[in-house]
């Protein structure tokens, strides 16, 4: 037994020690489907326990977000197998409005990429929707953009197995003009410095006069320098195809560096956004159109047959201003202002919406979208309750079937409200009541201004 000594305590070795209190472990962030559920009380430890953070912003109940939430899955399912350091996380901003002003999300769904926690600069992930093109897009940015290439045999495995590949030739290895390169991976770039790769590979070929259209590449189609662009839509499998493509090939030589030639496959069901954009149905193929990227105008080939002559005919049409865009309608329903709301189709909408005495409130939407579905009923009890009304028109407009020369979005639905002096935007179903109320009182009938409404769907009840 140890003496007692008075003066001496746990300080010093005698006695009961005081434990430190232990700090309280964070419980984990929630996951779904090895999916980190984020929200604005977790957003920030997420991105420091997170070398490489891969972000879906989307809206719960949206078509689009829950077709890319499959593929969202089966790529964080594969990555947090083969690299845990990559993570994914998704944010509903149905909910989390901060995290959606913070980031200026205004489309659904958005993906954005964090590195090493940078919370103000993430890299945006435009155009990949697909589980595998998710996995590469993120294995390119934390990997080398750079390869250096030292065969032939090298360099045309890597132009058969890439959609987009640069290959840099230098005469050194010691390039200064390699570090510009090495900031973007989308291409890839493969630097080569042997002399005897060039003459081998320029002998075959220096590019394809025509670009197929497929979604993994329709980003980078749209981001070449060159504003006109061609688009031939036919099925692949078709008996013509042979004749029709050597045909289009052949009119691209001519116009290469002023019209951008895009073959369309009708028969793949991942480019029916792009058939529903230029309104072309199995009927219509094989169609040839023209787009202007800087004015958004469509111009149609007036000849059924795509030869040679007819494509050289068309696209000198255009170049030389003579051709006029297309615009498509439907044939106005006979009874299309019998009901509470109007139906507008391409044929009468500008007579309706810039008429100077009405304040008119369109709907743009789309058939198969169950989004605007949800929303017709509503639209249907806002044009009862101001069926009546002589200054008021609630009207819809299949935007599918129908072309209209103004800017639009690639969502739907969505709104524009035309109205009579009045240049406040309309938020909400209940607000437009008390909108119109307000322009009824302040009105003036000679300014007219069309303004975009950026409520759609979701956004109505937030």
């Amino acid at each position: 037994m140890l003496p007692f000594l008075p003066g001496l305590g746990a300080e010093d070795g005698i006695g009961p020690k005081e434990t430190k209190p232990k700090k309280a472990r964070l419980p984990k962030i929630k996951e779904e489907n090895n999916i980190l559920v984020l929200k604005k009380s977790n957003f920030d430890r997420a991105l420091k326990e997170t070398k490489y953070l891969l972000v879906e912003f989307y809206i719960s109940l949206s078509g689009p977000s829950q077709t890319l939430a499959e593929e969202f899955e089966k790529a964080a399912r594969q990555l947090k197998k083969e690299a845990p350091g990559i993570r994914f996380g998704k944010v509903d901003v149905t909910d989390q409005k901060d995290l959606k002003k913070e980031f200026n999300i205004q489309e659904f769904p958005t993906v954005k990429f964090f590195v090493d926690g940078d919370r103000k600069n993430p890299i945006d992930c435009k155009g990949v929707r697909e589980a595998s093109a998710f996995i590469t897009w993120v294995r390119r940015r934390i990997g080398p953009s750079t390869v250096v290439i030292n065969s032939t045999d090298q360099a045309e495995a890597i132009i058969n197995s890439e959609d987009l590949a640069v290959i840099g030739f230098f005469k050194v290895t010691q390039w200064k003009v390699k570090g510009c390169f090495a900031c973007d991976q989308d291409p890839q770039f493969w630097p080569s410095s042997p002399r005897t790769i060039f003459p081998k590979m320029s002998k075959v070929g220096s590019g394809t006069d025509v670009e197929p259209f497929v979604l993994q590449t329709s980003v980078k189609i749209f981001d070449v320098p060159v504003e006109n662009h061609i688009l031939l839509f036919t099925p692949k499998n078709s008996e013509t195809f042979n004749k029709t493509y050597e045909d289009y090939e052949s009119a691209a030589v001519e116009f290469r560096g002023k019209i951008m030639f895009i073959l369309v496959d009708t028969n793949e069901t991942r480019n029916g956004r792009v058939f529903e954009y230029f309104r072309i149905t199995e009927v219509d193929v094989p169609a040839v159109r023209i787009l202007n990227l800087t004015s958004d105008a469509k111009y149609k080939m007036p000849a059924d047959e795509v030869t040679v002559e007819n494509l050289r005919r068309f696209c000198h049409s255009y170049l030389g201003g003579k051709a006029k865009p297309h615009v498509s309608s439907e044939e106005i329903p006979e009874d299309w202002d019998k009901n509470p709301v109007k139906v507008l189709v391409g044929k009468n909408f500008n007579k309706v919406t810039f008429n100077k005495t009405k304040n008119v409130f369109v709907m743009f939407y789309a058939p198969w979208s169950h989004d605007c579905r949800k929303l017709l009923p509503i639209w249907d009890e806002l044009g009862k309750k101001y069926e009546n009304h002589e200054n008021i028109v609630i009207a819809k407009i299949d935007f599918t079937a129908n072309d209209i020369q103004l800017v639009m979005l690639d969502r739907y639905p969505f709104f524009r409200f035309f109205p009579v002096g009045s240049n406040n935007q309309v938020r909400s179903i209940q607000c437009v009541g008390t909108l119109i109320k307000k322009i009824l009182k302040t009105q003036t009938q000679d300014l007219f201004t069309p303004v975009l409404c950026s409520c759609y769907l979701f956004e109505l009840f937030l």
